[in-house]
């Protein structure tokens, strides 16, 4: 049976969280679908290389998310932030061009909650650390937090206005490195964002905050703990633009998958399922497996997603 390509990881919605619990990762998540893409499958749901967007819920509308421009921009997953291909990218995140004293930052420039340019910014020489607590100034989009050099201020708490510091990615998109033990590195909203997350397991959920556990657009053989994006919707059968737009346990997938889904919608909320003990709520659905027999790394062996069988 060929592999459909059917996730919407690679469209990830990511928010600030000056005003809400914390940025978000939805469509973050261009993840690249995380399922098998071995010659010959095809691709039946929204393109994969959409680019993942990280957005803020505003400050007193509940729920609300800024999709940015996820789904229609020609910048693949991973952009290039040097070339100008994003708007007002004044310095390089992965080569961290600023002087000396500087980082170089995401934060959104449009007044809205989006991380979607990188300016220059002040980096305490006595900033936080990895793991340590932080502050941000202004709001959570704003790109100047208490931060040491090579790190940002991640689900900031929208009543404290604390979050913690996590490392940015080093290497470059086409060799990405993180340097934290059990972190992998995500790349969303055009490229200008680019996070040392926690990995887990989507069987377990096992993320802190509330966070999902989804696919790595950047390592199909990795799952990432991403800031939940669904608001009020995200369960069973509820359609979804974006790989976060899920509650936990739910993976955005082609609504092919279930004929209780929207065919008109660009995705659909469907369980992930333990292969060793499969259940699933569908009419003709079965626990597919996530990966091709013989390639789940270790510990994922029973991971699979609720769908119609596709011939």
């Amino acid at each position: 049976m060929k592999r459909v390509l059917t996730t919407l990881s690679a469209a990830l919605l990511v928010i600030a969280c000056e005003n809400s619990k914390g940025p978000e990762l939805t469509g973050d998540k261009p993840p690249e679908t995380a399922g098998d893409t071995s010659e010959g499958d095809s691709e039946t749901g929204p393109d994969p290389d959409d680019p993942p967007v990280v957005t803020s819920a505003g400050p007193t509308t509940e729920g609300e998310t800024d999709t940015g421009t996820t789904g229609d921009t020609t910048c693949s997953f991973v952009c290039d932030t040097t070339g100008g291909t994003g708007p007002d990218i004044q310095c390089d995140n992965w080569g961290q061009d600023c002087p000396d004293g500087q980082k170089c930052a995401a934060y959104a420039n449009d007044g809205g909650f989006s991380w979607n340019a990188l300016k220059c910014v002040p980096a305490d020489a006595a900033g936080g650390e990895v793991g340590d607590p932080c502050t941000v100034e202004g709001n959570g989009v704003s790109g100047i937090d208490s931060c040491a050099f090579g790190s940002m201020c991640w689900a900031v708490d929208p009543e404290s206005g604390q979050g913690v510091c996590v490392a940015l990615c080093t290497g470059s998109p086409e060799a990405a490195q993180c340097a934290p033990a059990g972190t992998t590195c995500v790349v969303a909203n055009e490229g200008v964002l680019n996070l040392c997350l926690p990995q887990c397991d989507p069987l377990l959920q096992n993320c802190e905050s509330g966070d999902l556990c989804l696919p790595n657009p950047l390592d199909q053989s990795a799952f990432v703990c991403i800031l939940d994006a669904s608001g009020e919707s995200g369960t069973t059968f509820d359609p979804c633009e974006y790989g976060n737009a899920c509650d936990a346990g739910f993976v955005c997938q082609d609504p092919i998958f279930a004929s209780e889904c929207d065919p008109g919608a660009k995705g659909c909320c469907l369980p992930y399922c333990d292969l060793s003990d499969p259940e699933c709520p569908g009419a003709n659905q079965d626990c597919l497996a996530w990966f091709e027999a013989g390639m789940a790394p270790p510990g994922y062996e029973n991971v699979g997603y609720c769908g119609i069988p596709q011939g």
